[in-house]
């Protein structure tokens, strides 16, 4: 467990990078692909357009680390938010050398509750972000229960279209994945591309974050996509 952060690996981190910043992302085994479900609020067609065999996650050695790292995280917390920590205050070295900023990003594959885990309290001067679809989590996040450098955006699936309005409506920001291209507005919400960085953190507040469908998500009927 020397190395929990992926740094500069995929695409959309490495455009965050021309903003000046250098994200860390946590990737585990999401669902209950390792035996323990990291994703308890995912819905059906959440499961089926995941994209965890996305990119190097399409190799067998990737998603066996990932399943490693999830295993060890249920095993020992203790050990792993330390190592975690330890990886956190190395990408700060990091970027601090590159003249960038760091950004942390827990849940690239995952839906956990990293407030409770003190690490955003210990490292207050980085933005950390997230997505998630637990409306419990997002309702303490709009109100102001979650640490200040902690971003979340609500993520819609074919399942939560109301709670997305509800938190639209109270200035939250939503991510909903699109057919083939972003419309300027949706449900009388302005449309972000968020597909250009992953730096969720500086998006206005009260907007629609738009994705457009990739991978197994191209060819969903679920509604998750929307047309």
């Amino acid at each position: 467990m020397k190395s929990l952060l992926s740094v500069s690996s995929d695409a959309k981190t490495r455009k965050g990078e021309a903003k000046g910043f250098l994200t860390g992302i946590l990737y585990l085994a999401p669902s209950t692909v390792s035996g323990r479900n990291v994703c308890p609020f995912a819905s059906p067609a959440c499961h089926a357009a995941c994209l965890y065999s996305a990119g190097r996650g399409a190799f067998s050695n990737v998603q066996k680390s990932r399943v490693e790292k999830t295993k060890a995280y249920f095993s020992n917390k203790a050990l792993f938010l330390s190592t975690l920590s330890d990886n956190i205050a190395s990408l700060i070295a990091k970027s601090t050398k590159a003249s960038m900023r760091p950004a942390v990003r827990l849940n690239g594959t995952s839906d956990i509750a990293w407030e409770k885990s003190g690490l955003m309290d210990q490292f207050p001067a980085v933005p950390f972000y997230d997505y998630t679809k637990n409306p419990l989590r997002f309702a303490e996040f709009l109100a102001g229960k979650l640490p200040k450098n902690y971003r979340l955006t609500f993520s819609r699936s074919e399942t939560n279209e109301a709670q997305c309005l509800e938190f639209l409506s109270k200035g939250g920001n939503v991510s909903v994945v699109f057919r083939k291209s972003l419309p300027k507005v949706w449900k009388g919400y302005p449309v972000v591309n968020g597909d250009e960085t992953d730096l969720r953190f500086l998006d206005p507040k009260g907007v629609v974050v738009g994705l457009v469908a990739k991978g197994k998500a191209k060819a969903d009927v679920s509604g998750f996509v929307v047309d």
